[in-house]
């Protein structure tokens, strides 16, 4: 790792950091050009320069977690978690330097920055404890089943969860044995490498885990891709879109592979006439909006029965119009920063024109907010990055495409209905939407909620927050979350042993595991 000088216009946010793939231990070079991470907040603060690597690099990192594969998943499970709790005390130690690099990176808030890194730290603690348990059962004919590890992983992940997302993959997968091979996404480089080098620090031998950096589907992805046809993976996972989730989805059933697929949507709320507004209302602001709506798991369609729709509407939208927005490095309290990227901020107008052109009513929002347009709530220089004013569409109906796309960015759609049945009829059409809420009293109406939507997360008088490691929470496939996640990385084999004076083993040699790494994080 180097660190060089920014921009002077861009001093102040810190350091660039030059950094590289990490294949076998050694920092390396990428067979192709260099991208830059530039940050979402300030275009002109140049986060870090990372390799584009190309098939090459792909194959001699699954060699290389090939080749590791056999030591690692020898050692005793009690030896691989000390290394990730180690991990742990390293990313506690520098918290507020890499929640820093995320804000700067991919623009959240430092509040949010901070419970992305935190989420990653209680993620080591979880699932550590989990993978000391990964007991097999022996039958009463004296045949036994044992959890084994599958091999080489393939992970790629979303950057609006640049620590969190991947953490919940690469965990339990070096836990259980595995070794990896992770694909960090081009908009958040620089937070994985400092991830990597954390492991690294705490003594995770060479090979274990090892980073291909680059672009997308047009570069290095194309090729990450593809090692699912060559073999180079036994088990992949995959943290992004649908419409990506499905292509993964589709390599890897026709390779037999079990896929782990943690796919970004946005939830619904039902709001009833007994609910406590207050409440309500506070919480759909916080989930629509957190991470300018770039949380892989929020809010996006409103269901508001009509007897309190106008009481909800006329209290959501007084709020909304004090919501303080801009950047978050030199106003930290803004609701939320930037939009992640180009490509996210383009894919959002789409939306603006799909509704009008649908006959929505656009309440608020439907503009990029500039210099020039700005209000006393826009906060900080936001003449370098891409913020969008908060966006509220009213009369949605479910034959819309507000209604039925995946939507990311800043937005709500508010849909009005009569009854409980209509309402959970709405609740089962919602088609990216992993997470349901529902606020109400009546306990009739909760349990049904309960019992009939068909959404991976039901969540009573609250709102759907960025997962957290203890829950087995929306997936395809297997499950990301709890202990359920372990089953993703874990293979099944049934062993008979009819052997007579069959020698004992000699027990597992040790691994030394020693950090052989040191991080500039003073300097960051």
């Amino acid at each position: 790792m180097y660190l060089k000088a920014n921009s002077p216009h861009a001093a102040a946010a810190g350091n660039s950091v030059i950094g590289f793939n990490v294949i076998n231990g050694k920092e390396v070079e990428g067979d192709l050009s260099l991208i830059q991470s530039k940050s979402a907040v300030d275009s002109r603060d140049l986060v870090g320069m990372f390799p584009d690597s190309g098939e090459k690099d792909v194959a001699r990192a699954a060699k290389a977690a090939a080749d590791a594969f056999k030591a690692w998943s020898d050692l005793p499970a009690s030896v691989r978690g000390a290394v990730v709790q180690r991990t742990a005390g390293i990313l506690a130690t520098h918290k507020e330097k890499l929640a820093r690099i995320i804000t700067r990176e991919v623009g959240m808030t430092p509040p949010e920055a901070l419970c992305e890194v935190q989420e990653t730290i209680d993620a080591c603690g979880f699932f550590t404890a989990e993978a000391q348990h990964l007991h097999g059962r022996t039958l009463p004919s004296g045949a036994a089943t044992h959890r084994r590890p599958v091999g080489v992983c393939g992970i790629l992940a979303t950057g609006s969860s640049p620590l969190a997302a991947p953490g919940r993959k690469i965990l339990p997968a070096i836990l259980c044995g595995n070794t990896v091979v992770w694909k960090p996404s081009d908009n958040a480089p620089t937070a994985a490498y400092l991830l990597l080098r954390a492991l690294m620090e705490a003594g995770l031998p060479p090979g274990v885990v090892n980073t291909v950096n680059g672009r997308g589907r047009a570069g290095c992805g194309k090729h990450f891709l593809a090692g699912i046809d060559k073999g180079h993976f036994q088990s992949f996972s995959f943290v992004g879109s649908t419409a990506l989730g499905r292509v993964v989805g589709e390599m890897c059933g026709r390779n037999l592979i079990l896929p782990s697929m943690d796919l970004v949507g946005k939830g619904a709320m039902v709001v009833m006439p007994d609910a406590d507004l207050d409440r309500a209302v506070g919480d759909a602001l916080r989930t629509a909006f957190g991470h300018a709506g770039q949380r892989p798991i929020g809010l996006v369609n409103l269901f508001l029965h009509e007897a309190c729709a106008v009481g909800f509407k006329r209290q959501f939208l007084d709020q909304l119009a004090t919501l303080e927005v801009g950047n978050p490095m030199t106003d930290p309290d803004v609701a939320y920063g930037p939009m992640i990227n180009a490509r996210s901020a383009t894919a959002f107008r789409e939306h603006w024109e799909l509704g009008r052109a649908e006959g929505a009513t656009l309440l608020a929002g439907g503009e990029q907010w500039t210099e020039a347009n700005r209000t006393s709530h826009v906060k900080g220089h936001i003449a370098h990055g891409i913020y969008m004013q908060p966006c509220v569409w009213d009369g949605v109906t479910p034959d819309m495409g507000l209604f039925r796309n995946q939507v990311i960015g800043p937005t709500v759609s508010l849909s009005t209905f009569r009854t409980f049945d209509e309402a959970m009829t709405w609740i089962n059409l919602t088609p990216c939407g992993p997470a349901i809420s529902l606020y109400t009293q009546d306990r009739a109406s909760i349990e049904r909620f309960k019992r009939e939507g068909r959404a991976d997360i039901a969540n009573i008088n609250t709102t759907a927050e960025d997962p957290e490691a203890r829950l087995p929470f929306s997936g395809h496939g297997t499950r990301p979350g709890g202990q359920l996640a372990l089953d993703g990385f874990t293979r099944w084999q049934a062993v008979s042993d009819d052997a007579v004076d069959a020698p004992r083993s000699e027990g597992v040699e040790n691994l030394t595991t020693h950090s052989f790494i040191q991080t500039d994080w003073a300097s960051l």
